[in-house]
């Protein structure tokens, strides 16, 4: 840790960090919240530190969270079994009712929460508040048969996101921590794969940076390799050849569409790795895979 470094260490980080604290000033960061980093008691401290350290140092910090794990537990004390095709989670009315108070309510609060307790002024949010996260149903093509169409419940599809309740919100210096789910033009609630709704979100708020937390060290390559720097264009190829599938599928695709919609650096790192987020944004080494534009 780092209080247990020497003194002219600590200060050494401190020095690298600099130019960093200096270019991002005043800059958007959306963070896709997941994984281990959510579920280690530990990582969960230490991802709200560094939430609260980049909005202190002047970066306005947009979190959104996903909640897989505590979705399946849940799924599992009422006797239900959870079901994914290309990655995105089938949703019956029952599991959307389900899934609705696990995000919304005891995930989103428990994330409030942390980033409270470490100093910070978070507030929780779902696509419902303000109507801002507008949705329609989501259908997916089959693999083998694009022209079929899967329905996969109520899952949704974004149709718009209006910014001005998280410009709001990041005026006052307050955190914004969002819900992926989203509301349909009649009401409709619609559970939304929250890496794409961190990557349109990033878009819309043209983001310095979208970050997004997994538990694999970034993008690897066939043989396990960690890929540091890689392009849109040679994560078609790896799409198309297999390399990359299942779960992995939307939260590349939100970043890719991310990367080529103008949000600057879309970042894929190691929410296993404590401080990720202190050390992909203001260490010169980084924690993963950059995306880049071209």
């Amino acid at each position: 840790m780092l209080e247990n470094l020497p003194s002219a260490l600590k200060a050494g980080v401190l020095a690298e960090a600099l130019p960093y604290i200096q270019r991002f000033h005043g800059k958007i960061i959306v963070v896709k919240y997941g994984g281990n980093a959510m579920t280690d008691e530990h990582l969960k401290r230490c991802f709200a530190r560094d939430v609260v350290l980049l909005n202190l140092v002047g970066m306005n910090v947009v979190v959104v969270h996903g909640g897989g794990p505590q979705i399946e537990n849940m799924l599992t004390r009422v006797g239900k079994k959870g079901e994914f095709v290309q990655g995105m989670r089938v949703t019956d009315a029952e599991t959307m009712e389900l899934v609705e108070m696990v995000l919304g309510g005891q995930v989103n609060k428990d994330v409030v929460n942390l980033i409270n307790q470490a100093g910070g002024k978070a507030v929780g949010l779902t696509g419902k508040d303000g109507n801002f996260i507008r949705a329609k149903k989501l259908l997916i093509p089959h693999q083998d048969n694009p022209q079929e169409m899967i329905d996969i419940g109520q899952v949704g599809d974004i149709v718009s996101i209006d910014p001005s309740l998280i410009t709001l919100l990041d005026s006052g210096a307050f955190i914004p921590v969002i819900a992926p789910i989203g509301v349909g033009k009649d009401g409709e609630t619609y559970n939304i794969n929250a890496d794409v709704v961190a990557g349109k979100i990033a878009e819309v708020l043209k983001a310095e940076k979208l970050v997004l937390l997994t538990n694999t060290p970034g993008v690897l390559d066939k043989t396990g390799n960690l890929l540091t720097g890689i392009t849109p264009r040679q994560i078609d190829d790896m799409v198309a050849d297999g390399t990359l599938s299942g779960g992995m599928l939307p939260k590349i695709s939100s970043a890719v569409d991310a990367a080529r919609s103008g949000v600057k650096s879309v970042h894929i790192i190691d929410g296993r790795v404590e401080h990720a987020l202190l050390l992909e944004i203001l260490t010169d080494e980084g924690v993963g895979t950059l995306i880049k534009s071209k």
